[in-house]
């Protein structure tokens, strides 16, 4: 979807309304001192954008922890104090989205630029500030650290949280100032024996890295605090289907554009590839609710690209290019967009390895 030069980044996101506060999927393009965001109908992107944040004296808070459910939010704030949310489908994706919209607020001072792109290479924790004050903040019920089921390789975890929430928590929380000042900090909690690693991921890292290695910083690694350390063990036998379906580990994940069954219309879907088992999960970014609204396994499927010259067979809409075709080993047939060649290229590649 690509409209010309001066464009710094594009992509979907998903944007809170003002007047209706409801969450809609926007194609977004970062200009120099502005980010537009469009519209999708049938398939293809709006000539008009439906929108403009100007980025002249604008804030930026990544993260942003205001929404519970929504963990992957930036927050942008206007010369006039409006406020914008915006909600990415990873947390690599909401960082660089993050670090290219900073570069373009303060792209007129090149110093703030060069340190933009710089990580601080040591950390030491403020003399005001002892390991069991954040350790109380993380418990606090309302603005805390937040516990929740988590399964892993057929075992679920009941009251744990990731290392990725957990250094998003450290930096909203201002204990950190930078991702790797927070992969430290959580690392020495980890070290006093505050927070101990629960499932295969984050005890193999404890076991066999150093300090500044042992806690993972991302999605899938599983912590807990260590006097509340809760682990239901269940046989694959025993677990329900969905949570069999999503206990693969997660291979790439990423907005997709897929053509309804029924009503043949196209929404701008999440799309989660997993291995062991290999599934592929779709979910709705404009819903709280964090379960997938429809996946299918891939064993035995199809995957091929779409000729771009017209409209296949199959595909109803006025849509824009980059299609690719899933067909299931029960022959349903998925329509799903890319934004891109090279975006369509990497999912086919990354599911053909996984049937």
């Amino acid at each position: 979807m690509q409209e010309g030069s001066g464009i710094l980044k594009e992509g979907f996101l998903v944007k809170k309304g003002h007047v209706v506060h409801n969450w809609k999927a926007r194609w977004f393009v970062l200009l120099q001192d502005r980010l537009l965001y469009y519209k999708l109908v049938g398939g293809k992107k709006e000539a008009s954008p439906k929108g403009t944040i100007l980025l002249d004296c604008c804030t930026i808070t990544c993260p942003c922890l205001e929404f519970e459910n929504r963990p992957l939010v930036i927050k942008l704030n206007t010369k006039n104090n409006t406020e914008y949310f915006l909600d990415s489908c990873s947390r690599e994706e909401r960082d660089a989205w993050a670090l290219d919209i900073t570069g373009a607020i303060h792209a007129g001072n090149p110093v703030q630029v060069q340190q933009l792109h710089l990580m601080k290479n040591s950390f030491k924790l403020p003399s005001n500030i002892s390991l069991n004050h954040i350790v109380d903040k993380m418990h606090d019920n309302s603005s805390g650290v937040k516990l929740m089921p988590n399964t892993e390789q057929g075992n679920m975890y009941k009251e744990s949280f990731t290392g990725a929430a957990l250094v998003d928590w450290l930096i909203s929380s201002r204990f950190s100032a930078s991702r790797l000042e927070a992969v430290t900090l959580a690392s020495v909690l980890m070290e006093e024996n505050f927070t101990k690693p629960v499932g295969a991921r984050s005890v193999e890292a404890m076991r066999n890295g150093d300090l500044a290695e042992q806690f993972l910083d991302d999605s899938t690694a599983l912590y807990t605090f260590a006097e509340s350390y809760k682990k239901k063990v269940s046989s694959k036998e025993e677990l329900h289907l969905n949570i069999l379906e999503l206990s693969g580990t997660i291979v790439k994940q990423g907005f997709l554009i897929k053509q309804g069954h029924k009503r043949k219309n196209w929404k701008v879907r999440r799309f989660v590839l997993r291995a062991d088992p290999a599934f592929l999960h779709y979910y709705d970014p404009t819903k709280e609710d964090n379960r997938p609204v429809g996946g299918f396994s891939l064993r035995g499927c199809l995957v091929s690209a779409l000729e771009d010259n017209g409209v296949p067979t199959g595909v109803k809409g006025n849509v824009q290019g980059n299609l690719f075709k899933i067909i299931t080993k029960n022959d349903i047939h998925y329509y799903i967009q890319a934004s891109s060649k090279t975006e369509r290229a990497h999912w086919i590649e990354a599911i053909k390895r996984l049937t």
